[in-house]
């Protein structure tokens, strides 16, 4: 199982109060897991990803061990913990202004 932490606005959106755990199918990569999450949570299509274009949306990063994996190519396999449900994939909101 993957562990997953969402921002709090997500959160709220999924109807969940902490981290989710998700089955993923090999190879576990961005994609996949994100493809596992708006499956499970269909309201979160969208938000995390542009829904056409199915890239990252500005101002959305993820993270696993500790790096950040936001300008990773989405095919490419997550870190060993994080496949092995070790370590979460964290998806951040991220911060802007001055």
């Amino acid at each position: 199982m993957i562990q997953v932490t969402l921002p709090t606005h997500l959160r709220a959106l999924a109807q969940v109060t902490g981290p989710v755990e998700l089955q993923v199918d090999e190879p576990i990569t961005q994609r996949a897991i994100l493809d596992a999450l708006e499956a499970a949570y269909p309201m979160l299509r969208g938000t995390i990803r542009d829904a056409v274009t199915r890239e990252r949306r500005p101002f959305i990063r993820f993270f696993a061990c500790g790096e950040d994996l936001s300008h990773e190519p989405a095919d490419v396999p997550v870190p060993p913990d994080v496949a092995a449900g070790k370590q979460p994939f964290r998806i951040i909101g991220a911060m802007a202004g001055g």
